[in-house]
């Protein structure tokens, strides 16, 4: 069994909904939303950029006079 629940969006969320059900040709913001969130399950480790030790973090935090 399914629950069906209402959610509140913004206008441009929901064109993006719109834009992404058409260009994935599925039926509902459901499987619109299924397929966005499905895209990025991957984990976010990289995602700013190469991992930095911490030394290298701290480095570019501390003022030049300490």
């Amino acid at each position: 069994m399914t629950a069906t629940t209402t959610i509140q969006i913004t206008e441009d969320v929901l064109e993006i909904l719109k834009q992404v059900r058409e260009e994935q040709g599925v039926q509902s913001y459901n499987a619109a939303l299924r397929k966005i969130l499905s895209s990025h399950q991957d984990s976010l480790a990289g995602f700013l950029g190469p991992k930095m030790s911490m030394k290298e973090i701290l480095r570019d935090l501390r003022d030049e006079e300490d």
